[in-house]
């Protein structure tokens, strides 16, 4: 086990083309480290991961890897051969067993090679040579090196019956875990993990959030998942405006020692600048008495000069960095009833044969100005129902109510609201005709340059084509927002401006989301999507998550209904419009 110092980075400098990502760069990570690396899209987390995993090469300076100390690397996207199965794949997460394997197999055809069979020096060389890879093998775990990789693959949510999968037939989700499981069954003394937890569900995420805690090395995770690092980081390293600054602690102590250094440095800031503007008063005042006339005063203002500018002088802090400027409204108030879903069912052909049922007995009555999260599995039917709502799905039975004065408006996780053969420009205009002089100034709220306003959707990043669906959304203003996983592409900061500009929404909304910080902000109601069916939790996700242990231990509570709360929404006692609950413990 290696102990002290795994890796580090020594005045590293990474250019792309003329652009300066960062410069000079020092950070040293220990054996048992948990990081959290976190800063802006674009600002270079993924050049150090690749810089430490050996995949990318510094402009300046050093990304060192302590002698001995291997390195596993998962990236944002992870490629396979599509043709290869799921086992097969998972059987390659050791190189050394795997060669090691492959040298007996060759060492055990020459042993039935006549030349060297009939060979007794020859034979004995070869056996000599069987007998160590062999031991080798044995030392370094390969004699039970199958059943470790089906138990690692187990653990991650696959059954036996996925291991023969073509990886074509995998998620985005499922690769990652696959990715995870080569890493896992490898041990690495350090572990790189670029945003691990994208397309993963609730329970992919609650895994990897005990794989963290439990992993024998030391790990650097990048990740826009609040409430995981939150849970897994021990020190938060931020890069930003090309400098990594260090935090110990998590994400939210982050943020408040993060919020209070910002006020120590302004503070400090506005200090100097009134004494420096005292001292530059002053020169100026000595120099105009000794114009000329008095070398007495013109040494005094010299020297105050010279102190002046030897001070270190304290850089203005950036209090509120640019963000994206989401602003939603409902327009219309809507119908008070804006949903209603009653027994939806809906199957799809199983390629093994007979239907896959993804939606069996789906209820769901949505009130005015509700929000609430749909959760579930990776595959549980979330997007599915979504297309049933809105009607590019058909049910096979069950009925879907839309109240008459409801306005949609759809966020797709996958950008299928997007012409990607549109430019930005173009596609904005799709919502509504806008002259140029418009277009430049909606799109500069999202970020985006006039020039960038010709770029086709197609070759933007995940996160830009987010932003775009974030400017449709503005100009549509739905009264019902159906959300899938909005979230997803955003960095730390847009989800956050995401979440304020929601607080403040007039209308109804209705969210698929894995993202736990997420929820626990924005929703109000929390339905699961298990089996085909919705179980309803009245909270956020963090009541959701401590009743359903109530339930589990078998604890009930009780729902009365509040009859002055209706009167207060002007739906009158007993109108059977909205039952707004009040909660009972009762075990």
């Amino acid at each position: 086990m290696v102990i002290g110092t795994v890796a580090r980075l020594a005045k590293a400098t990474v250019y792309f083309g003329a652009q300066e990502i960062f410069r000079e760069l020092s950070w040293e990570i220990y054996h048992d480290a948990r990081i959290g690396l976190v800063g802006p899209n674009g600002a270079g987390k993924s050049s150090i991961l690749k810089m430490l995993a050996g995949e990318m090469e510094t402009s300046k300076g050093l990304a060192q890897i302590t002698r001995g100390v291997r390195v596993g690397y998962l990236p944002q996207e992870v490629h396979f051969g599509l043709e290869r199965t799921l086992l097969d794949e998972a059987l390659d997460a050791s190189p050394t067993l795997a060669g090691l394997e492959r040298e007996m197999r060759e060492l055990e055809a020459l042993m039935g090679d006549a030349s060297v069979y009939d060979d007794e020096k020859k034979l004995t060389r070869v056996m000599e040579k069987h007998a160590r890879v062999v031991a080798e093998f044995e030392e370094k775990g390969g004699l039970n090196f199958d059943n470790r990789v089906r138990a690692t693959l187990r653990g991650l949510g696959f059954g036996d019956e996925d291991f023969a999968l073509p990886l074509a037939a995998l998620s985005g989700g499922q690769k990652k875990l696959v990715g995870l499981a080569k890493l896992l069954i490898e041990q690495p003394e350090l572990l790189l993990l670029d945003e691990p937890d994208n397309h993963l569900d609730l329970r992919g995420k609650e895994f990897l959030e005990k794989l963290i805690a439990d992993y024998p090395g030391a790990v650097v995770i990048v990740s826009h998942d609040r409430y995981l690092l939150d849970i897994v980081a021990e020190e938060i390293a931020e890069l930003e405006d090309g400098k990594l600054t260090l935090y110990v602690g998590n994400y939210s102590e982050y943020q408040f020692e993060k919020r209070q250094k910002l006020l120590r440095q302004q503070q400090m800031f506005q200090i100097q600048q009134r004494d420096i503007q005292r001292l530059e008063f002053s020169i100026r005042r000595l120099l105009g008495w000794g114009a000329g006339q008095n070398e007495k005063f013109v040494r005094r203002a010299r020297s105050m000069q010279k102190r002046l500018d030897k001070m270190d002088k304290i850089e203005r802090p950036k209090m509120e960095r640019r963000a994206i400027g989401l602003d939603l409204n409902a327009g219309s108030r809507g119908s008070n009833k804006v949903l209603e879903i009653s027994r939806l069912a809906k199957s799809f052909p199983d390629p093994r044969g007979g239907t896959n049922a993804v939606l069996r007995d789906v209820n769901l009555t949505m009130w005015l100005g509700e929000r609430v999260g749909i959760i579930g599995p990776n595959g549980a039917g979330k997007t599915v129902l979504f297309r049933c709502i809105l009607g590019q799905e058909d049910a096979d039975k069950g009925e879907i109510y839309i109240g008459p004065s409801t306005t949609r408006s759809y966020y797709s996780q996958e950008h299928e609201t997007l012409n990607f053969d549109n430019t930005i420009a173009d596609e904005v205009r799709r919502v509504k005709p806008m002259i140029d002089r418009e277009v430049f100034g909606l799109l500069g709220r999202f970020l985006f340059s006039a020039e960038d306003s010709k770029k086709k959707i197609r070759n933007l990043s995940g996160g830009e084509k987010a932003r775009v669906q974030m400017a449709k959304l503005m100009l549509q203003s739905a009264n019902l927002l159906m959300l899938d996983e909005p979230t997803n592409h955003l960095d730390i900061q847009s989800a956050e401006v995401l979440e304020e500009t929601l607080e403040d929404y007039n209308g109804s909304l209705l969210m698929i989301s894995h993202d736990r910080y997420f929820l626990d902000n924005v929703a109000t109601r929390i339905v699961e999507l298990e089996d085909g069916k919705l179980t309803e939790y009245l909270g956020n996700y963090t009541y959701y998550v401590e009743e359903k242990a109530r339930r589990a231990r078998g604890e009930v509570r009780k729902y009365v209904r509040d009859e002055d709360d209706e009167e207060e929404r002007g739906m009158g006692k007993g109108s059977g419009k909205r039952e707004s609950k009040k909660l009972v413990n009762r075990i």
